[in-house]
């Protein structure tokens, strides 16, 4: 019995993490299982949708929270690694944070927590029996796992899941305006994560791994690899999510049918999964690919940049107006990534972050405006600087910022970018950014003229009163657009310690892999 009790003797630790996992390694999937089983809760209670709100804003509060611990825990002691079934990687399936993914999940985070405050007044009743509430924790599930996943299919599956959450959320209240955005916005998402899910496929059959730590690795110790034909699918599917030229038509012809905290969550987030997503692969795992595909990346930056600019002076809807204005920010990052220098990346995370706070609080504003006016269209809206003009002073601010003008959070990001693109002798991403803030300029100081500053001719009209649950999160999120834009420099600090992380990724491959792979 002895014999063959030591003749059938494996050593587990081989194949399985056979110490305790420490309680930093918790918070890497915390954040997930958090979204995920507030979400199941809410359904067990979704017949008392009156407890929906009390619940969603305790959890994301908590969210924001763990995020902020996380983001800590790795500023100090760099990325962290959890590793599902305790199986080494890359059998198993790795969560991994760095600063990027750290930083990007508490942005996501913050306006998640503002948009279920807001929504307490812009969620009817039957919208919450439809399930606004549960999407949208199921849609912070997928954000956060994107963000925060080491694992190139688990990638695909979060964004699969906060494409299905976001399918939700776009058709509550079931309009023909709803369904008929909706429709454009699934098939060109469909089509883009059908292209994602065939780059993943080919990527395994090329490195017979799905370990993001593992495939970069792997791809800088065998660069003649041929890998040119993923990375160029890798490109058309994230600037499909992006909302990139020449793929970008889907997005102002749908995030301007839902509902106002809808189409803000959606304007902050859901485009920057993809210009994340477009950093990971193409910066940290393909870097080699993102050198031969740059031009094309910039070429669409500067198509992106020059067209959404045009597009949004073109508009009287000021919704539709502000969804041109995203993807003005959406060629910024991308012209970023286009140059991969360290400083142009700084630049492009810089305004992603910016841009989550800054689009989810503009998309607040236009919606309140058109509350207060009674329409969205500029041949409508007039007079609310003397009907509100605190409500007018903060919609300036914002304006300001998301034209680039200083002494907000817009300025810092675009003068890093043109910097960059002048060191590196890129003259024309440099005239694509100036003409696209000079448009985004012009759009945005056309509504203010017409929609607040020029006199209403029904002073007669009745006035409406915001509440305080859309008065909150709207000041909230406007003091981080001023206070990025006075004092920079934390903001800047992150973004360039994310950045080196992503350039040289030496701290997550061993974070991924403590003694140096199998």
């Amino acid at each position: 019995m002895a014999a063959s009790s030591s003749a059938h003797h494996v050593d587990l630790s081989l194949a399985l993490t056979m110490e305790p996992s420490d309680l930093t390694q918790w918070l890497v999937i915390l954040p997930i299982a958090l979204c995920i089983t507030v979400g199941a809760a809410m359904m067990l209670v979704r017949k008392h949708t009156v407890y929906h709100p009390i619940i969603a804003i305790a959890a994301l509060t908590l969210l924001v929270i763990v995020d902020s611990f996380l983001l800590y825990a790795v500023c100090t002691n760099g990325p962290i690694t959890m590793v599902a079934g305790r199986w080494l990687p890359p059998f198993g399936i790795a969560f991994t944070a760095d600063v990027l993914g750290a930083l990007f999940a508490l942005a996501a985070a913050i306006v998640a927590l503002a948009g279920a405050i807001f929504a307490i007044g812009d969620i009817n009743k039957l919208e919450r029996r439809y399930g606004f509430y549960p999407f949208l924790m199921l849609l912070m599930a997928g954000v956060s796992g994107a963000f925060l996943t080491g694992d190139i299919f688990n990638l695909y599956v979060w964004f699969e899941v906060l494409l299905i959450s976001s399918f939700g959320l776009l058709i509550l209240g079931s309009s023909h305006e709803q369904l008929d955005g909706a429709m454009k916005y699934a098939v060109l998402n469909l089509i883009g994560t059908t292209l994602f899910l065939i780059a993943v496929a080919y990527l395994y059959a090329v490195f017979g791994t799905l370990n993001m730590a593992d495939i970069a690795m792997l791809s800088r110790s065998e660069p003649s690899l041929p890998t040119g034909t993923i990375g160029a699918l890798f490109v058309l599917a994230f600037a499909m999510k992006a909302a990139a030229f020449p793929v970008n038509f889907w997005l102002p012809a749908s995030y301007h049918t839902p509902r106002t905290v809808v189409s803000a969550l959606f304007g902050g987030l859901l485009t920057k999964v993809g210009v994340y997503a477009l950093i990971r692969v193409m910066v940290m795992i393909l870097p080699t690919d993102l050198a031969v595909l740059g031009w094309v990346v910039g070429v669409s930056a500067f198509l992106t940049l020059i067209l959404a600019g045009m597009g949004a002076i073109a508009q009287h809807d000021i919704r539709r107006a502000v969804g041109y204005i995203v993807i003005v920010g959406i060629g910024n990052m991308l012209a970023g990534v286009a140059m991969g220098d360290a400083l142009a990346l700084q630049g492009a995370v810089f305004y992603a972050l910016h841009s989550i706070i800054l689009m989810t609080a503009l998309y607040l504003a236009v919606g309140l405006a058109g509350k207060l006016a009674g329409g969205f269209s500029l041949n409508q809206i007039a007079g609310l600087y003397r009907s509100n003009p605190v409500f007018a002073g903060l919609s300036l601010a914002l304006f300001f910022a998301a034209a680039g003008l200083p002494p907000f959070s817009g300025f810092w990001p675009k003068a890093v970018l043109v910097k960059a693109a002048v060191a590196n002798g890129n003259w024309w991403l440099v005239c694509a950014i100036l003409i696209a803030g000079f448009f985004s300029s012009i759009a945005l100081g056309r509504v203010f003229l017409l929609a607040y500053w020029r006199p209403s001719e029904t002073e007669d009209r009745v006035r409406v009163e915001l509440r305080l649950s859309e008065w909150i999160p709207l000041l909230a999120l406007s003091a981080l657009v001023v206070w990025f834009g006075l004092f920079p420099e934390s903001l800047l600090h992150l973004a360039s310690v994310a950045v080196d992380g992503v350039l040289s990724p030496e701290g997550y491959f061993s974070s991924v892999f403590p003694e140096g792979g199998l």
